[in-house]
């Protein structure tokens, strides 16, 4: 799963979410990229995002480098994403903590928006994953 991640009033639930999953299913791999285009709720540095999500929230997965995830210097993983599902607004993203589930393969299952909490995705995740 792919996701990128800033401070705001999702926050603590898409953390605490993420964590729990990430350590409930083996073979499910969480890629966090922290982003700063949404009202410059993650204006610290990526090794502040980072000990944020990893102090705070136990996040045991990889927290990348801050990107952009619109406009012309989108993250080229961004790009691909978005072009492999649009949202309801288009290929933009919307507001934090969109989330894209993706297979072994690299296939983008689905994307899912901000206010779709980790949890409710977990059988999208268990079917991804070829658990029944």
């Amino acid at each position: 799963m792919l996701l990128q991640m800033v401070q705001s009033g999702f926050t603590n639930s898409n953390y605490t979410q993420l964590t729990e999953l990430y350590t409930k299913y083996k073979g499910f791999e969480i890629l966090a990229f922290p982003c700063n285009q949404f009202l410059n709720q993650e204006p610290g540095s990526s090794q502040e995002a980072e000990q944020f999500a990893c102090t705070i929230f136990k996040a045991e997965y990889p927290i990348f480098q801050k990107v952009k995830v619109n406009g012309p210097d989108t993250a080229p993983v961004y790009k691909f994403l978005k072009a492999s599902k649009g949202g309801c607004c288009g290929s933009s993203i919307k507001w934090n903590f969109t989330k894209f589930l993706v297979d072994k393969h690299g296939h983008v299952i689905k994307r899912y928006g901000t206010a779709t909490s980790p949890l409710a995705i977990e059988g999208d995740i268990i079917k991804a994953l070829g658990e029944t």
